[in-house]
């Protein structure tokens, strides 16, 4: 009994140990932030593939244009044919979507399934993780082959977050989030979100590499056999032009 008591006094000391205090976590997560923020703007061509148990598989081609300093994001769909032309703007932390088979503008919610796929706006969009959130330490876990630091981040009040409570996985040797689990205020489980693989690209602007997901794994966690992967390709730091990150920009493309 002594050896057992013992044993688990040691395995507290551990977590203890192990644990980040309030402000190792901040830290850990504007460090996140930091690494996928550009000090310029950003391009890359997204290629979202759907699943849903069946149903046909559906491809989707995109574009995802970001101005971090002005915190703008446009996305634009090319492929199939139905859906091209077909786009979202967030403008003053509002996120629009526009048909163009209707040729009509609609604000969106957090929420938004874009494309109608798993996917949504934060997905695409910097991360605002230090800024939406305030994390709570879980555990130091195993998660794969990885150590990882799981926290419990929920959102500050007064912010407009897809999902009030997430859960986060992150490798504290390549400073990378690897999972992510999103909750509403019930604590019901609505997506759980893999990144397994990482890139860097060189940013001028911000004189220092710029980090993005190579691919981007989201599982429903409501409609069960339902999976959306994006894969994001020809990253480029180039400055923009300003008219993008406009409604008459995007109603343009579809003319």
């Amino acid at each position: 009994m002594m050896v057992s008591g013992l044993a688990i006094v040691l395995g507290l000391v551990q977590v203890a140990q192990a644990a980040l205090s309030k402000e190792e976590m901040v830290k850990l997560l504007a460090t996140i932030d930091d690494r996928q923020t550009n000090g310029g703007d950003y391009k890359t061509l997204a290629y979202i593939e759907q699943k849903q148990h069946g149903k046909d598989d559906l491809l989707y081609e995109a574009v995802v244009y970001r101005r971090d300093a002005d915190d703008k994001l446009m996305i634009l769909f090319l492929k199939p044919k139905a859906e091209a032309g077909k786009g979202y703007l967030r403008l003053d932390k509002n996120l629009f979507m526009y048909d163009p088979s209707v040729g009509k503008w609609e604000r969106r919610t957090e929420r938004e399934r874009i494309g109608g796929t798993g996917s949504q706006r934060n997905d695409f969009d910097e991360s605002r993780l230090a800024i939406e959130f305030d994390p709570a330490y879980v555990a130091e876990e195993k998660l794969g082959k990885f150590a990882v630091h799981h926290l419990k981040l929920t959102a500050k009040p007064g912010v407009d977050v897809a999902y009030p409570v997430v859960e986060l996985w992150i490798d504290p040797a390549s400073g990378n989030a690897l999972k992510q689990q999103e909750r509403a205020l019930s604590g019901k489980l609505m997506r759980t979100v893999y990144w397994p693989a990482w890139n860097k690209v060189f940013s001028p602007s911000k004189g220092a590499d710029v980090y993005y997901p190579k691919e981007i794994r989201i599982f429903d966690e409501i409609e069960k056999g339902t999976s959306t992967t994006v894969v994001l390709q020809k990253v480029d730091l180039s400055a923009l032009d300003p008219n993008i990150f406009t409604k008459a920009w995007l109603e343009s493309k579809s003319r």
